[in-house]
């Protein structure tokens, strides 16, 4: 079972949050640095986002309509249907978190890797990671003002909030990858720290704000079991319906696989940044839950992926001269 090196990272800055949370100025400069520090991270994605790519995934359209219908309808369904395990199993806040949690867009990178491993349909799950990261951009602070309503804080100010420091910035970067695009891709790796970096930012920040405000005494061990309870129901369901969902569908094994991967996760990277603007100093229980299924959705998934590159299908479609998958769309039979 994986652990992501990431994850520890992320977890060693709740550390010191807990131990040495920015109070006063020294909360202040945080909250200012993490801020640009978010405008910064989506102008970096908006000026990765190949146009090109975008324009070629939109050929498979029944594939990305499909994870997009998982990513933002059926699962914030059933984290709707979360409300009743208030409070046998969750506390509210926490039922808030895991709310939050389903509406975040669909990850990219991770997608994409266990896609591979699988010998699933690449391109395709690099255009539905892309795809699903650009509308939850706008789509999932529009999903969190309505379900989350007044218990998030939420308004047209924090709505407008999510547009000037998240949207404006990824538009940005796409005017500018014209001119900067061969740039970000050169340096992908020290963009990819400063991406990081960023993130732990503003994990430091939101948990420098819970730790002041005492929000952590709201949380047991006991809860926290629940918790990990109910989302790994949660993933299961979700693994289990994509994969028999799209078979339903008529999709082939490749796509099955590639809908399975991106329509059953969730973004750390696009949920942290949101829940900072969207919830302010009660960010940091809201983004506890997804960290929490961050870990589990990799794990879980790194098994998957490679028993699937096992499959008597896959070793048949890797031996030479067998057909490959190289355009969006090709995986379906």
């Amino acid at each position: 079972m994986p652990i992501d090196p990431y994850i520890l990272l992320l977890l060693g800055t709740v550390g010191l949050a807990a131990l040495l949370p920015a109070r006063g100025t020294g909360a202040d400069v945080s909250s200012g640095a993490s801020t640009a520090a978010i405008a910064f991270l989506f102008f970096l994605y908006g000026a990765r986002l190949s146009t090109r790519e975008a324009v070629d995934g939109l050929r498979h359209w029944r594939l990305h309509v499909t994870v997009l219908a998982c990513t933002f309808v059926v699962f914030p369904l059933l984290g709707l249907a979360s409300r009743g395990l208030v409070p046998v199993f969750l506390t509210d806040p926490l039922y808030q978190g895991l709310l939050f949690l389903t509406l975040v867009p669909s990850t990219i990178q991770s997608s994409i890797a266990f896609t591979s491993i699988a010998r699933g349909n690449v391109p395709a799950a690099i255009c539905a990671g892309s795809f699903s990261s650009l509308v939850g951009i706008v789509v999932t602070p529009l999903l969190a003002a309505a379900l989350l309503g007044g218990g998030g804080g939420f308004s047209a100010d924090s709505v407008a909030g999510i547009v000037l420091q998240l949207l404006v910035p990824f538009v940005a970067g796409q005017l500018l990858r014209r001119w900067i695009g061969g740039f970000v891709a050169r340096h992908k790796k020290v963009l990819g720290l400063v991406d990081r970096g960023s993130i732990l930012l503003v994990v430091y920040t939101a948990f420098s704000q819970g730790m002041v405000q005492g929000i952590w005494h709201q949380v047991s061990p006991v809860r926290l079991a629940g918790l990990l309870a109910v989302q790994a129901v949660l993933l299961a369901v979700m693994l289990l319906l994509t994969w028999y969902g799209a078979k339903a569908l008529g999709f082939g094994r490749a796509d099955r696989i590639a809908i399975q991967f991106a329509g059953s996760k969730k973004s750390l990277a696009a949920g942290l940044p949101m829940a900072s603007v969207l919830f302010g100093a009660q960010a940091s229980l809201a983004v506890l839950p997804l960290m929490l299924f961050h870990q589990m959705q990799l794990m879980v998934c790194a098994v998957i992926a490679k028993r699937r590159s096992h499959d008597p299908e896959a070793v048949t479609a890797a031996e030479p001269g067998a057909p490959g998958r190289t355009a969006v769309g090709s995986g379906r039979h």
